[in-house]
């Protein structure tokens, strides 16, 4: 069994609600096992049989669909994928320090280049982007909610769906469930 996190995009916001209690009762019908969920904004950790990559996340995007009668793009990530990227660093940078805003952006592959750039587009004197494989980090001096950026244009210059995870809900997340043999 290997555990792993997913991150589920929109989920309890914008009328999209779902008890975290009944989205773990869906992962358990799915064949996963020792499911908890984390803060009721679509952080669900679970062991199953299947590694984490492209055959579940498909099962378990079907899956919620037809339950819940809505997509929800799912990301998965190891424990230890987290603390490797936490570990990393992601806002250590100079221009970073004293951020208002330090959000990971998961996405399911590597953007392209030309994605990249339209993300970068978007940064202001206040936001700043970087990328890292399958993640990207977002920086701003204004609060998330003040800023003129948010998922949904996040999503449109990327061309594919993300969601967005604080810093320190990562952290706390990361804290909570640590990898099970750390390197």
């Amino acid at each position: 069994m290997t555990r792993a996190i997913a991150f589920l995009r929109a989920v309890n916001v914008g009328g999209r609600v779902i008890r975290m209690a009944d989205l773990a009762k869906s992962f358990e019908r799915l064949g996963c096992s020792d499911v908890s969920t984390f803060i009721a904004s679509g952080n669900v950790i679970f062991e199953h049989a299947l590694r984490p990559g492209p055959t579940l996340v498909a099962r378990i995007e079907r899956a919620l669909l037809a339950e819940y009668g809505f997509e929800v793009a799912t990301f998965l990530r190891t424990p230890a994928e987290i603390a490797e990227l936490l570990a990393s660093g992601p806002f250590k940078d100079p221009q970073s320090a004293g951020a208002a805003t330090q959000v990971i952006g998961f996405l399911a592959a590597a953007p392209s280049a030309d994605a990249r750039a339209r993300v970068n587009a978007l940064a202001t004197s206040a936001d700043r982007f970087r990328f890292a494989g399958r993640e990207f980090f977002w920086s701003s001096r204004a609060k998330q909610s003040e800023s003129k950026i948010d998922n949904k244009a996040l999503e449109r210059a990327l061309g594919v769906a993300t969601t967005l995870r604080s810093l320190s809900s990562l952290t706390k997340l990361s804290a909570k469930y640590p990898p099970k043999n750390p390197r």
